[in-house]
């Protein structure tokens, strides 16, 4: 992704409506899986730093100069390396962000993994679900993006509608797209 998609990525209105989910919690305890250039994790360590919170980023990318703040830890891994990376996961998150690998069976098999260390009432956004800023003559004219993002999107239905009791799922379409689901069951039935 481009810096120019980047800066879309978290910006205006989405960044917003993250905001707003993530300040109402006391104490956040936040994964995050995918950092990128940091526009995401910069925020989450705002709201932490505010709301004695602690954030906890996956990244396959050596991204750990984004933050000296004692507020964060930082894994150096893909974020399907589970073996490996539940040895670092010491309790349960108010929320998970998925923003990593954008491919429809990579983000279901990683939700399907993480969704196991979030706590019942917490939330789960999946970053990046909306084609429509990618269609032809749009803001950004990619057909490959505009493919894989409706395909995420039809993927995260498809989760939803195999497991409508595990949790609830809304969309906000504001710049590149956010599942918002909130988990109802502890574990999948």
């Amino acid at each position: 992704m481009n810096t120019e998609v980047d800066h879309l990525h978290l910006a205006g209105d989405k960044k917003k409506t993250i905001e707003n989910i993530v300040s109402k919690i006391k104490n956040p305890k936040i994964l995050e899986l995918g950092v990128h250039h940091g526009v995401s994790t910069k925020l989450f360590l705002e709201i932490c730093e505010k709301n004695d919170g602690y954030l906890t980023s996956i990244d396959i990318k050596d991204d750990s100069s984004v933050s000296n703040s004692s507020k964060w830890k930082f894994i150096l891994s893909s974020d399907d390396n589970f073996e490996y990376i539940e040895k670092f996961l010491e309790h349960k998150f108010d929320l998970l962000l998925i923003d990593s690998l954008h491919d429809p069976d990579h983000i279901q098999k990683v939700f399907y993994f993480y969704y196991n260390f979030v706590k019942v009432g917490g939330i789960i956004l999946i970053d990046d679900i909306s084609w429509l800023p990618y269609v032809m003559n749009s803001v950004f004219n990619n057909e490959y993006i505009e493919n894989t993002n409706r395909e995420i999107f039809l993927k995260i239905l498809e989760i939803y509608n195999s497991n409508i009791d595990n949790f609830s799922l809304s969309f906000d379409f504001k710049d590149t797209g956010l599942a918002i689901l909130r988990k109802k069951k502890r574990k999948f039935e």
